[in-house]
């Protein structure tokens, strides 16, 4: 969240919600296993159960989740992810990060970290394209990948799914105003970490993913954002918001004044404090 530097950040990051699937995307998965992944025999692969993607993981925790379901040595969906030709913009560079999407997927005996990811990524491009991607960024002056960022952010730093629209109305208004958008969930992709504390020392850190030192948008988004994330991103509610900071879970004060903001802050390590957080 933005805000002067502080020795706490209230902002839980990276946690796991489960994508429930449309009754349509199962049908779909159905489908698609049916016809790629028969035997050559004519029966059916053994079912392996699934696997399911929570939104807001990033790529090096659902490829380690693709190991552990398929059984695989942990670092192998990494390396297929780097020797796949996956369905991503040209903006990724190769880069799955965002288009791995939040949802349930069918796993059986043929399945391979290959067509799982370009599973996700085909699912990804199907559902952002459902939720007006393409024409949200423009009416917002955003490229498609860019808005994507905004929808990986939204996804890591608003507290509830009802928080969502307003954070993506701060993340706008900051960047209308060329201030740094200064949030800890970008700074913790940098660090590879999911942390509630920020230290002035963080705030130094050398990434383009620092976004309290770096103007703009991070270069790629910081995790894999579901349809809510997104959608709350390319249509934000009207406010004049600047700061936000979660006092306490389901608790997140929305500020346009920074005083008002500080004085939130300083309720939300009391309550750490309490807690034996601080």
């Amino acid at each position: 969240m933005p805000h002067a530097p502080r020795r706490r950040s209230p902002r839980l990051t990276g946690r796991g919600r489960l994508a429930v699937l449309t009754a349509g995307l199962l049908a779909a998965v159905a489908v698609a296993v049916t016809v790629v992944l028969l035997r050559p025999d004519g029966e059916s692969p053994r079912d392996l159960g699934s696997l399911t993607v929570p939104e807001g993981r990033r790529a090096t925790q659902v490829y380690a989740l693709a190991d552990q379901a398929l059984g695989l040595t942990e670092g192998t969906t990494r390396q297929a992810a780097k020797d796949t030709r996956l369905a991503l913009p040209a903006a990724a560079d190769g880069n799955p990060e965002g288009y791995l999407f939040p949802a349930t997927y069918p796993l059986d005996e043929s399945t391979t970290p290959a067509t799982l990811l370009a599973f996700m990524a085909d699912t990804a491009d199907e559902r952002f394209r459902e939720a007006g991607l393409d024409a949200g960024a423009r009416r917002l002056g955003l490229s498609a990948y860019q808005a994507v960022t905004q929808a990986s952010i939204v996804q890591a730093e608003a507290d509830t799914p009802a928080d969502m629209g307003k954070v993506a109305r701060v993340i706008h208004n900051r960047l209308d105003q060329d201030r740094a958008l200064e949030m800890d969930s970008t700074l913790n992709y940098a660090l590879g970490r999911t942390s509630l504390d920020t230290t002035h020392e963080d705030t130094r850190t050398d990434s383009p993913y620092n976004t309290y030192q770096r103007p703009g948008l991070p270069p790629t988004p910081i995790g894999n954002p579901g349809e809510q994330a997104l959608r709350a991103a390319l249509d934000p509610p009207a406010g004049d918001w600047l700061y936000f900071v979660t006092v306490r879970p389901g608790d997140t004060r929305f500020s346009e004044d920074y005083a008002e903001h500080r004085a939130h802050v300083e309720e939300f390590n009391r309550e750490r404090a309490a807690e034996g957080g601080g």
